[in-house]
């Protein structure tokens, strides 16, 4: 973690008189889209989150003993002080973070420029009113499943789905391609379709009989349903698997993309005997030896739309 307090910090009062009095170079240091939006007089950008930020410093600043003012976004995050930080590490000497960022600047009433007026900032954390359907090729469930002498992985396709949202709520539901069950860490021995052949099978999923999943769902915001590092949905539904309706839920993470579409991302254990997959669980046989198989499986569902 990086200690905010182990920076130089410069007032916004005191910069506008540094920046009328002295040459200072100004570095605004957030994604490109947001300092088109809106940045300081005179900033030049360089994005913090780019592997290329020192380069570009280099590009704009030059001599590393030259005074250097970074700003992000506000007090709260921590973009000014990881830029500060690398700047530090890499030798340059002067380096001042702007106290409260971009908002206390605005907050003190000095003035902004703006070089695009189309530009809009990437906004992933609300969600725009719609119905989406959900991009299949791009779409995917992997899965993992254990013995006590393995783990097994693979993934799942989906065939078709769709998604509404509607005032921050999400309704939707989607269909698993059974017949797509694939496993990954035997690829390309002998095991790897005996394996897969075995989960097709009236053992696992018996996909002749039910080769379609399906998942109905309905999803409501955690918190005020802001997007970041942390789920911001809770989903719940009805699974419908090898001819058996039960709930299921669990917690995800919806946001906008770029281009508006929808992206969501979920990772979940769910319990495979609830849906009457019972092979080698010790709650229905006994002396199962090598054949015993663990309840649990581990799912990670990745949907995008078009």
């Amino acid at each position: 973690m990086i200690a905010k307090d182990n920076f130089k910090t410069i007032s916004p009062s005191e910069l506008s008189d540094k920046l009328a009095s002295e040459q200072a170079v100004l570095i605004d240091v957030l994604p490109k889209a947001r300092y088109q939006q809106t940045h300081l007089p005179g900033a030049l950008h360089a994005c913090v989150f780019e592997v290329t930020f020192l380069n570009q410093i280099a590009a704009l600043a030059g001599d590393r003993e030259k005074p250097l003012v970074v700003y992000g976004a506000d007090v709260q995050t921590h973009d000014a002080p990881m830029a500060a930080d690398k700047l530090q590490r890499a030798g340059y000497q002067q380096v001042f973070i702007l106290e409260g960022g971009l908002k206390a600047w605005r907050d003190a009433g000095y003035p902004l420029e703006q070089t695009d007026t189309e530009a809009t900032e990437a906004n992933a954390q609300t969600l725009v009113d719609g119905h989406f359907q959900i991009d299949c090729e791009n779409s995917l469930i992997e899965w993992a499943g254990r013995n006590p002498n393995s783990t097994h992985v693979g993934t799942l396709g989906l065939s078709s789905g769709a998604i509404q949202v509607e005032g921050g709520t999400i309704s939707g539901h989607f269909t698993i391609d059974m017949l797509s069950i694939s496993n990954g860490n035997l690829a390309g021995s002998d095991l790897q379709p005996v394996l897969e052949d075995h989960l097709k099978s009236d053992d696992f999923f018996f996909v002749d009989k039910f080769p379609e999943a399906t998942f109905e769902m309905h999803a409501e915001p955690i918190g005020d349903g802001t997007a970041g590092s942390v789920a911001n949905y809770q989903v719940s539904g009805q699974l419908t698997l090898c001819g058996v309706r039960a709930e299921q839920s669990f917690p995800a993470t919806i946001v906008s993309n770029d281009d508006g579409k929808l992206a969501a991302e979920a990772h979940f254990d769910f319990d495979r005997t609830r849906w009457g997959v019972i092979y080698g669980s010790t709650r229905f046989f006994k002396h199962l030896g090598m054949h015993l198989v663990f309840d649990q499986i581990s799912l990670q569902l990745r949907l995008v739309s078009h």
